[in-house]
This record gives C-alpha cells, sequence and structure tokens, in this order.
C-alpha cells in the first residue's frame, strides 16, 4: 500500500474510532479505562496522528464489541460478491512487522471472514483479549512458521499446518527469526 493510500486508511479509521467513542458517549477518560490504553495514545489515534498498532486496535474492538476486521471494514469500501485480487483492502502494523489483506471481508449477512497474514521475522504480537469473546478462529499456515499461544497452551506451527480455536481470553503470535517471515490464512468466525 501507498504511503497515501495508508495516510488515508488512517484518517477513516481515526473518524471512525472517534464516531464510535461518541456513539457510546464516552470521554477520552472514559475510553482510556475500559480499553486500558492511555488518553495521549486514544487522541492521536482519533486524530490519525499516528497509525494505530494490532495490539491497540484489538483492545478497542473488544471494549466496542467487534472483530478487527468488521471495524477495518467499516472505512473500507463495501466488497462485492467477487473481491478481486487488486480490490482486497490491504492494513499493515508498521511497527511489528504484521501486514493483513482482507480476502473476504466482512459482510453483513455473514459471519466469516478470511485475512491473509504476513508476520516478518522477529514479529511478536500480543492480544490481551479477543475482540469478540468465543470468537472462532482457524490458522492455516501457507508458508513459514508460526507460534500461537492461546491463553496458556502454546502451538508451533508448519507450513500446511492448521490450528482451530475459540479465543476466549490473551493470544500471542510469534514469528521464528527464519528468514521469509511467515504468511498464513486466518479464517475468522463470529459467535
Amino acid at each position: 500500500m501507498r504511503n497515501d493510500e495508508a495516510d488515508a486508511v488512517d484518517a477513516r479509521l481515526g473518524a471512525r474510532l472517534a464516531e464510535l467513542r461518541t456513539e457510546h458517549g464516552w470521554s477520552l477518560g472514559e475510553l482510556a479505562d475500559r480499553s486500558g490504553v492511555s488518553r495521549s495514545t486514544l487522541s492521536r489515534a482519533e486524530r490519525a496522528e499516528t497509525s494505530p498498532t494490532a495490539s491497540l486496535l484489538n483492545r478497542l474492538c473488544a471494549v466496542y464489541g467487534r472483530t478487527m476486521s468488521q471495524l477495518l471494514s467499516e472505512v473500507e469500501a463495501e466488497p462485492e460478491a467477487v473481491v478481486r485480487s487488486a480490490g482486497q483492502p490491504v492494513w499493515q502494523d508498521r511497527a511489528s512487522g504484521f501486514v493483513r489483506r482482507a480476502v473476504s471481508p466482512p459482510h453483513p449477512a455473514l459471519r466469516g471472514e478470511l485475512v491473509e497474514a504476513r508476520l516478518a521475522p522477529g514479529a511478536d504480537i500480543a492480544y490481551d483479549r479477543p475482540p469478540v469473546a468465543g470468537v472462532e478462529q482457524h490458522i492455516w499456515i501457507l508458508e513459514g512458521a508460526l507460534d500461537v499461544t492461546e491463553q496458556d497452551t502454546e502451538h508451533h506451527l508448519r507450513t500446511g499446518d492448521c490450528l482451530r480455536m475459540r479465543v476466549w481470553g490473551p493470544t500471542r503470535f510469534r514469528c521464528a527469526a527464519a528468514p521469509e517471515g511467515v504468511r498464513y490464512l486466518l479464517a475468522v468466525v463470529r459467535p
């Protein structure tokens, strides 16, 4: 994604985050208390002064009761029935080396979605809670290796492996320091 495109997505995302907070009638302080994210970080994200990280978006999604894909789909164009490769929205967390392509973005009539994810070598992303309690995830490793920890159980996944889980607590995604990183398909099914 070009920088001007990324900046435009960040601007729409910031505006949507501000709208959600307003819809709930919360001040920045109240949202900070609910999410565990500082007021200054929330303010900077809402004003698009910074690109939010995956962990930050996960915390906000948990507070608002939606998946990250749902939130991102609210700032992206409504997908057609056939989503051409060139039209699949891409979002990246530059700080962690996480890139996500919405292969099959959320649709109001469907509960499932598909995401192609890439983690750079050495990337380590921890989520303190699921965006929606009980969300179902299927993680299929296309290339490379990925260590996934769900609550206290660690799974070492290699090319071709698939992890199926319902997410109720913290998760962590770590990419071994392989030169190519890891590419995987994530199927998400809302409860």
